[in-house]
């Protein structure tokens, strides 16, 4: 080993640089080799196979070592001029920095998938927080790397930072409040992946995939992306269908446009002869017997029909609709259920229909309200009754026909 040290220091300045380089930079390689290509290769299978993100954090921690090795062992390679020295090992000090914070940037975001493997990650996300934290891990370390290039303490960096307050809040004002947005939609569970919402004013109708610090992203049932900024969704106001996904039932609230001309009174053949409909034989045996108990009681013996109490063509409609909505075996009867009349206006008279299906799905609640009101459409004429419709070409040419 003397011989050896004493053959060194007998060569030339310039020869003994490279050697000792040479030498740095082979140590360098073989931490590097050793942490990298040995030992994590060995821990790789012990690590979470269900994502690479700790594998890659765990690479930029390990890429500290050799740089150590570099920025420590560069004073004690002879023949280096002093500017050199400094500022291999100040890139070397910087590049150290940047590695432990983006290996701490990665294990965040591991920190998050984790997360969100459990149930609560969807009524409780943290992306937005890890990401505020991502955040001053990457302003801090870039204070740290400009105080090591300039040979200046952070503190005095820190201390300067006063000066440029305002500016800092002009530029991340998007920043602080998506922040303040963030809390408040996670605090008051405004909103969860996978709610249903529309947003209007944004373009927004469909399922929410991803929330994050500064934006929200919904994908659209057209399968378009809306990205939303995320102070927007605590200013501004949007429909989220959560309520109705958990409730069970989606509302059906849709109206018959009925021909006012159509309705009149029903003779007593006419009543008779609907009894055979039976969901109307007890509304039309209770009705008669009231009506008949009334005109006795309020008539006095007078016979004039303008003065006596009649059914309705329409009215009896509305009990048939509200009856055969209440036998509906997919409308809940855990929910609002009623018929009513609208006030009558240019359309005719709207019998309008409130009511629940027993699903939330889309596809089902849709073929359930098709089916009631191909049944209701088709069931109007039995009641003498005519749904209102806008004139149509065929109508004009039939009215051509006829003159």
């Amino acid at each position: 080993m003397e011989q050896l040290l004493a053959l060194f220091a007998s060569q030339p300045i310039w020869v003994q640089s490279i050697i000792g380089a040479a030498a740095l930079l082979i140590a360098s390689l073989a931490v590097n080799f050793i942490l990298k290509d040995v030992i994590l290769r060995i821990v790789a299978p012990y690590l979470d196979k269900q994502s690479d993100t700790i594998d890659t954090s765990a690479t930029w921690f390990a890429t500290v070592a050799p740089l150590l090795v570099v920025s420590n062992g560069i004073g004690l390679v002879p023949g280096l001029p002093e500017w050199a020295v400094e500022l291999i090992s100040d890139v070397s000090q910087s590049i150290i920095v940047l590695s432990i914070a983006m290996g701490i940037v990665k294990a965040l975001t591991y920190l998050n998938e984790v997360y969100e493997r459990r149930p609560q990650a969807k009524n409780r996300p943290i992306k937005g927080y890890l990401q505020v934290v991502k955040i001053l891990v990457l302003c801090g370390a870039a204070i740290i790397l400009i105080s090591i290039l300039i040979n200046e303490s952070p503190l005095l960096l820190l201390s300067g930072l006063g000066a440029i307050t305002a500016v800092l809040l002009l530029v991340f004002k998007d920043t602080i409040l998506s922040l303040v947005a963030s809390v408040q939609l996670s605090t008051n569970d405004m909103l969860r992946v996978g709610d249903w919402i529309t947003m209007t004013s944004m373009g927004a109708d469909g399922t929410v995939v991803d929330i994050s610090l500064h934006t929200v992203k919904v994908q659209n049932f057209d399968m378009t992306i809306v990205s939303i900024p995320t102070h927007r969704l605590v200013s501004d106001s949007y429909q989220n269908w959560r309520g109705m996904a958990e409730s069970g039932g989606r509302r059906i609230k849709r109206a018959l446009n009925i021909d006012q001309n159509s309705v009149r009174f029903l003779s007593d053949d006419e009543v008779l002869d609907l009894k055979k409909f039976k969901m109307l034989k007890s509304y039309l045996a209770d009705k008669r017997e009231e009506i008949a108990d009334w005109n006795a009681k309020e008539l006095g013996g007078e016979d004039a029909p303008v003065n006596a109490r009649r059914l309705t063509n329409l009215g009896t409609l509305r009990a048939y609709v509200d009856a055969y909505l209440r036998w509906h075996p997919r409308i809940s009867n855990d929910f609002t259920l009623m018929v009513r009349q609208l006030a009558p206006g240019p359309q005719g008279v709207s019998l309008e229909l409130y009511c629940f299906t027993d699903t939330t799905a889309w596809e089902v609640y849709e073929g359930i309200q098709a089916d009631i009101f191909d049944h209701l459409i088709a069931i109007v004429p039995e009641f003498d009754l005519s749904l209102f419709q806008e004139p149509s070409g065929s109508d004009y040419a039939k009215l051509l026909d006829q003159r």
